[in-house]
């Protein structure tokens, strides 16, 4: 029987004033470049945040295909509970431009808010990233707190 042994790894993004990412606007923003490497696949992210809302750090959960990703709470979460962060927000992408959320969008969003209140780390945000061009609300963006969903 093999053994494995878990280790956490840091690696330091930035240095510097780190600003409390209050909105979906600014959660866009922190995340702009999140996308480069792989802009035509969905990529699902993890923001993880502290008490006051700054963020500890972000970590890639998944990478789909053009037109689904996978997310399941116990990926989502390890990120938190390793980081010790007291709120996670979860975005990702739509390669296609259009941020409105699908069904399967939605049901992933209750999931994770579900799972979320199990453990007592807050899911402020998920946040469904696409372009201002293809975007019907001209944001670029969808957010489920926004919406009233969260």
């Amino acid at each position: 029987m093999k053994r494995y042994e878990a280790k956490i790894q840091y690696t330091l993004l930035e240095d510097g004033p780190v600003e409390v990412l209050s909105t979906a606007e600014k959660m866009v923003q922190y995340m702009r470049d999140a996308w480069d490497e792989m802009p035509l696949a969905e990529c699902f992210w993890v923001v993880l945040l502290n008490r006051k809302n700054k963020p500890l750090g972000r970590h890639r959960i998944s990478v789909g295909t053009a037109t689904a990703t996978l997310a399941h709470p116990r990926e989502v979460y390890r990120a938190a509970v390793l980081a010790s962060a007291s709120a996670i927000c979860c975005l990702h992408n739509h390669p296609s431009g259009d941020p409105l959320p699908s069904s399967a969008d939605v049901q992933m969003t209750r999931l994770l808010r579900d799972a979320g209140k199990c453990l007592e780390i807050t899911m402020l945000d998920h946040i469904v990233v696409g372009n201002v061009t293809d975007d019907p609300s001209g944001k670029g963006y969808y957010s489920f707190r926004e919406a009233g969903m969260i």
